[in-house]
Order: structure tokens, then sequence, then C-alpha cells
């Protein structure tokens, strides 16, 4: 089979109504390789790039609130910073650049998928026509 390993996608297919960022930037534990008093930071297997995580919050209005909030790995070199916070929001709205889903089952036995990037910005905004009334 040709399709092995993260699976790329876009943006809009993962996150079709935009997404939120709601925690911080933190870097992920290697779990093998840390000890009691020795954080490691995880590295990701195929690029060995840093690994961090970030939790938002998924716009879908149709998703139960159980599953809002997801954590997204961002691969870099450096800590990754989220954009700056828009005036009259309470949440800060973010898109991801070159994302990937790995499937897995999770601890309940159900179809999950891991979501990995490498890049963290404001969304981009597209001019949209505004419709005008035919009166």
């Amino acid at each position: 089979m040709a399709l092995q390993g993260p699976i790329p996608v876009t943006f809009g297919m993962v996150f079709p109504h935009g997404c939120y960022v709601v925690g911080e930037v933190e870097p992920v534990k290697d779990f093998d390789a840390s000890t009691s008093g020795r954080f490691v930071q995880a590295r990701d297997k195929q690029t060995r790039e840093l690994v961090w995580q970030v939790s938002v919050m998924d716009a879908d209005p149709t998703v139960k609130a159980a599953q809002k909030t997801v954590s997204v790995k961002i691969l870099s070199p450096a800590q990754p910073v989220p954009p700056p916070p828009m005036p009259g929001l309470p949440f800060t709205p973010v898109e991801f650049d070159h994302v990937t889903a790995t499937p897995y089952v999770n601890g309940s036995g159900r179809l999950a998928y891991s979501i990995k990037v490498r890049e963290m910005h404001a969304p981009r905004t597209a001019n949209k026509p505004v419709a005008k009334d035919a009166a």
C-alpha cells in the first residue's frame, strides 16, 4: 500500500469552521527518555524535530462539547508563538500549515487522530464578495 505514516491533509479538512488557541504552547515529554528528575523533550520519529503541543478549540458547532478541545502537535526547532489576540474575541483564532493526521485506536477502542503541523499563524483573510439585496 502506498499510504503509510502520517496522512497529509489541509487545515480546512481538519477544522472546516476554524479553531482557537485555548492553551499555552508546551514541549511534549519523551516518556521513554525522561526520568523523575530530568525532562527530555520528544522528537518526531520521522523528522527528529522537537515536538510542541497546543490545545485548540474546534469552532465546528456540530462537534460535541467533550470533543471540542484538541491537542495539536507542532514540529519546530524552537517554541512556536501563537498569533496575537484579536480585540473583542475571548480566544485567539489560529490556522496551521503542513498538516498531517495519523489515525490510531484510543483507550476507549475508538478511532482517533493525532494531528501534527509545521506552522502556526493568524488566519488568512479572504476577500469574499458581500451579497447585496435585490431590492
